[in-house]
């Protein structure tokens, strides 16, 4: 029986990325000199590459001057889900106009500039999906791209990376109806491939290391067509979000809620 395994190395030789930046050459060169001191660093099919979404946004001109950091914010913000008023200001947890709910918009100012802060990519799959198809014409390979960002877990401490954006890939390994090991019937288990394959990225790229993209390797089970869903579809809206209301929105419909009964009492005591 083959022992299962994987491997992930990192892309190093990235120039700093600059707006307007062709991000598919750049890529593509730093991979042709990675597969030219290595050849096992060239692409083949069932690669699949992990790009961080910063040098997505610089590409794609995001920058603002640290000074609008919060008016980038409340642009990015489509409902505030948590904010907790401290020393240095106000921290907000909200959903992004890209369906993410993080904190401050997923606005940064790490890896950037003095002087600037850094907004997410407008539309994540759309850029995964362009950086797949110009990357695939490229290496003449069937491969997989993820766009990644970090982000923090309500019960957990500190941070890791999770899929934003996607293209060619199968984000999910829903195992529902499924058995385990023993016999026993899976209900709830669907298995986010994507996120941990951006987690397993993260290793090797690292938020000091200068090393934005990743090749995954040993996953190309997961590799799909060009149609494939994108990550927005990982997000949970509506009812099946548990949690989607924070403090201050729950505070205010038991407000209403206990007012509105107090008002139904009230009527009936005249009636």
């Amino acid at each position: 029986m083959d022992m299962p395994r994987f491997s992930v190395w990192g892309i190093t030789g990235l120039p700093e990325v600059e707006p307007g930046d062709d991000l598919v050459a750049l890529i593509a060169s730093a991979v042709a000199r990675s597969a030219e001191q290595d050849k096992e660093a060239a692409l083949r099919h069932g690669d699949i590459l992990v790009i961080t979404s910063k040098i997505v946004s610089k590409a794609e001109g995001m920058q603002v001057p640290a000074s609008q950091r919060e008016w980038a914010i409340a642009e990015d913000t489509v409902r505030v889900v948590a904010e907790r008023v401290h020393p240095g200001g106000t921290f907000r947890i909200v959903e992004t106009r890209q369906g993410l709910v993080m904190a401050a918009a997923g606005i940064d100012m790490s890896n950037v500039p003095e002087g600037t802060a850094l907004r997410l990519p407008l539309d994540p799959d759309a850029s995964a999906r362009a950086l797949c198809v110009g990357l695939r014409t490229r290496f003449n390979v069937d491969l997989g791209v993820i766009i990644t960002d970090t982000i923090g877990r309500a019960w957990r401490v500190g941070q890791t990376d999770m899929a934003i954006g996607a293209a060619g890939m199968q984000l999910t390994d829903d195992l529902r109806g499924a058995v385990d090991a023993n016999g026993r019937p899976l209900h709830v288990t669907q298995a986010v491939i994507a996120d941990e394959i951006a987690g397993a990225a993260d290793l090797v790229k690292g938020k000091t290391s200068h090393i934005p993209v990743a090749v995954v390797r040993g996953l190309g089970r997961y590799v799909q067509g060009l149609d494939a869903p994108g990550a927005r579809t990982l997000t949970r809206t509506g009812d099946d979000d548990m949690f989607r209301f924070g403090s201050a929105e729950a505070y205010r419909l038991g407000y209403e809620a206990a007012l509105a009964e107090l008002k139904t009492q009230s009527k009936q005591r005249q009636d």
